[in-house]
């Protein structure tokens, strides 16, 4: 396994729409397994394929006292309610900002091994979910903000960027 660098704010790779995978390889289950750690060590509760320079419908997802795991071409089929959270995001370090996600989604997708699952979230799993399926389409969390001056600088840890 690899820790990844974190691609930054600006990358136009945080941009774009990801591809769907068609076939999970070795090299894709390597992809997971190296999201994995890096998302580990950058002290993240979620990574999406595109912040370590991949355009792959790929994210994995660990929340406290939880297993991580990885959904691959993941998509939301469902969201109701709204809520306030506090965000931040790998490719964005050192700030968080207040904006609006779902109090509870329905995601589909395939797990590492090629099955298919349904997963209903709510509070932080919904949360990271909506946020790591937003990098698939190229939308980061800053992009919900009123104006720049909502966002609030915080201490961000190192970790590998880009």
């Amino acid at each position: 396994m690899a820790i990844l660098p974190i691609q930054r704010f600006g990358n136009t790779v945080l941009r774009e729409k990801s591809k769907r995978v068609t076939t999970i390889s070795k090299s894709i289950q390597q992809l997971i397994d190296d999201m994995i750690e890096t998302m580990q060590k950058a002290y993240g509760a979620g990574l999406a394929a595109p912040q370590v320079g991949k355009s792959l419908r790929i994210i994995t997802v660990e929340l406290p006292d939880e297993e991580p795991f990885a959904l691959i071409n993941p998509e939301i089929v469902k969201k109701s309610g709204e809520r306030t959270v506090t965000e931040g995001c790998l490719s964005f370090p050192g700030y968080r900002g207040e904006i609006q996600r779902s109090e509870l989604i329905v995601c589909k997708g395939l797990d590492r091994n090629g099955k298919a699952i349904r997963i209903k979230a709510t509070d932080l799993l919904a949360q990271s979910l909506e946020h790591e399926i937003d990098h698939l389409n190229g939308v980061l969390y800053v992009d919900y903000l009123e104006n720049e001056e909502k966002l609030e600088k915080v201490e961000a840890p190192e970790y590998p960027m880009v």
